[in-house]
């Protein structure tokens, strides 16, 4: 047995007479199933351009939607190429729009702002959105804990008959013969002349 402080910060630190060796090894199962339960979030990003037509635009911000209910953050980045630069006042309204019909599922995480050539922003889940994929997450791990065990299935005595669910599937039909090359009669030969 060994004396291990369980809680070094508590006043007066608080000690345990225990084996090290089970206590190590129950901290990391711990440290482990928690680790299970957590949802890792990632950062996806859409990129679009001033000259994005109105189609691309809806595919990006449906990848975009599909991203924030997935549970992820997306960042949304308007490209400027050329002398679009001189118009930031176009990629403004871009996001402004992307804002619009993302706001049932996202809330603007970071404001949108300018770097280099780039502007963009951070959307991150509503936070309704974000519980129910915690959820969903949770269901899963649980899901995985127990598995359904199906029953075994009961082997016929031997010596006696087999029933159909022992059976083996009967083979399939033989395959069809192979129609002769052309020129060649149908006709089976008897032998050799």
């Amino acid at each position: 047995m060994d004396l291990v402080e369980v809680n070094p910060m508590a006043k007066p630190p608080v000690c345990k007479i225990m084996d090290y060796g089970k206590f190590k090894y129950e901290e990391k199962k711990r440290a482990s199933e928690a680790r299970k339960k957590q949802v890792i979030v990632q950062l996806k990003e859409v990129k679009l351009r001033v000259k994005t037509e109105e189609h691309d635009y809806e595919f990006k911000v449906r990848n975009a939607r599909r991203f924030l209910e997935e549970g992820n953050k997306a960042k949304v980045t308007i490209m400027f190429r050329g002398r679009e630069i001189t118009h930031k006042e176009l990629g403004s309204a871009i996001l402004d729009d992307v804002i619009k019909d993302l706001k049932d599922v996202a809330v603007v995480e970071q404001a949108p702002r300018m770097e280099g050539r780039q502007m963009f922003m951070i959307l991150a889940p509503n936070p309704k959105i974000l519980q129910r994929v915690r959820e969903q997450a949770r269901q899963a791990a649980e899901g995985m804990k127990k598995p359904e065990v199906a029953p075994p299935a009961a082997k016929p005595a031997e010596g006696a008959p087999a029933t159909k669910s022992t059976e083996q599937a009967p083979a399939e039909a033989a395959p069809a013969p192979a129609a002769p090359p052309e020129g060649a009669s149908a006709q089976p030969t008897g032998g050799q002349k």
